[in-house]
């Protein structure tokens, strides 16, 4: 029994697993989400009311979950909350657990999974990241996309009677809850506290010699080519390092980064994404600033697609930092295609940091953010303010031309006659 607030440790995940290790049934489907939290399954649920996103995925559930589809589970669990660094390095886990035949299934689009009944299956599957969010109506219809696959592939396991568990979980969650031990310390330090938690990995660096001259970290990194097929690019770039960046070039002037990917999904044989970067000096500033000039995605050796890019500079001894970079209008920093192979892929990256130019200690520099010091709410607050200070003006400017009259009549005398010149 497990009771609300309470935080699962990696030691205490290690027990609660047991079970499933211990069991006839030797086939494990793992569905891993960029997040996910608690909440979600209600408020998603209930506040548009009939839409429920989580049709496939029944009852209640949270961060992990041995869950129920069409309920004929003959068991489930439910963990309220369970410890990042746990769900981190639970991949690593479940394969040092067992001798697991390792499957990670790249095509969301697959209605049958390829199972070897006579051998221990664990099949890896990533779902698409919840990218819009920005967009609540985006991020319910991106859940309900996950869903249909999560009931699709199981149902077909069923159907071919094969015995199987299911863990549902998320790399971290997607609402933070604040600690109630350190309700006393500043909200500052809170704050970098959740940021170091939530960073799961290393960047990936670029060395030249001795001397790191390429440092890239993002905490999603996806493509989607044809508005059909999903590349989620995220573990193999930083959590497995399985690219090649052996193509990358450095220099003062000119950085680029290259990132090779074999086979990356079935029906793509290779892709190469490259970071084309500049270092500038502008005479306005009077100082160098580096640019990313351009993304490049080359599939197969033979198509290329090139993107330009909008807002990612930043003074030269500095990395840049973006929540959101991609292809969609609803990002602040956005990848405008600029051929027509280009309008084939849709580019998501969140939390980019990216430096190509004067990186000390193997560390980022201090980031620059694209996010402009004057948001659309500042600007709304500026131009309301103008205008309610112009309205006040003007009636300030009205009360001040009434005029008094100087002369009365006097009830005994004859009527006042005031010329019309006064």
């Amino acid at each position: 029994a497990l009771h609300e607030g309470h935080v699962v440790s990696a030691q205490e995940l290690t027990g609660l697993l047991q079970p499933v290790f211990t069991q006839n049934s030797r086939n494990l489907i793992l569905f891993l989400q960029d997040t996910l939290s608690v909440e979600d399954f209600t408020y998603l649920t209930e506040s548009y009311g009939s839409k429920n996103p989580f049709q496939n995925v029944q009852a209640s559930m949270c961060l992990f979950y041995f869950f129920e589809i069409l309920q004929s589970s003959p068991s489930s669990l439910v963990l309220p909350a369970v410890d990042c660094k746990a769900t981190r390095y639970l991949l690593s886990f479940l394969q040092e657990s067992g001798d697991w035949k390792l499957t990670n299934v790249t095509d969301l689009n697959v209605s049958q999974l390829e199972v070897d009944t006579s051998k221990s299956n664990l099949l890896v599957v990533q779902l698409q990241p919840l990218v819009s969010v920005l967009n609540e109506i985006s991020t319910l219809e991106a859940i309900a996309e996950n869903d249909k696959i999560i009931g699709r592939l199981t149902m077909d396991l069923q159907e071919r009677g094969i015995h199987f568990s299911v863990i549902y979980t998320a790399m971290k969650p997607s609402r933070i809850t604040r600690r109630t031990d350190v309700v006393g310390e500043l909200r500052r330090q809170l704050m970098a506290t959740e940021e170091e938690d939530s960073l799961s990995y290393s960047p990936l660096n670029v060395t030249t010699g001795n001397n790191t001259c390429i440092l890239f970290y993002a905490s999603n990194f996806s493509l989607k080519a044809n508005s059909s097929v999903f590349i989620d690019l995220t573990n193999a770039t930083f959590v497995t390092q399985n690219v090649d960046i052996s193509s990358s070039e450095c220099s003062d002037i000119n950085t680029t980064l290259s990132l090779k990917y074999t086979n990356p999904v079935n029906g793509i044989s290779s892709l190469e994404i490259r970071f084309l970067m500049a270092n500038k000096f502008y005479g306005g500033s009077a100082r160098n600033w580096s640019t990313l000039d351009s993304v490049e995605i080359v599939q197969d050796g033979e198509k290329f697609a090139r993107f330009n890019v909008s807002v990612i500079s930043a003074p030269a001894e500095y990395s840049f930092h973006c929540q959101l970079v991609g292809t969609s209008n609803l990002y602040p920093t956005r990848l405008i295609p600029s051929n027509n192979e280009a309008k084939n892929w849709d580019v998501f990256i969140s939390r980019l940091q990216l430096q190509g130019f004067n990186i000390e200690n193997n560390q980022f520099s201090y980031a620059s953010d694209c996010t402009g010091f004057f948001s659309p709410g500042i600007w709304m607050g500026l131009v309301t303010s103008v205008v309610l200070l112009w309205i006040l003006a003007y009636g300030i400017h009205m009360i001040m031309q009434l005029t008094t009259n100087s002369r009365f009549d006097d009830p005994k005398g004859p009527a006042l006659s005031v010329p019309q010149t006064e």
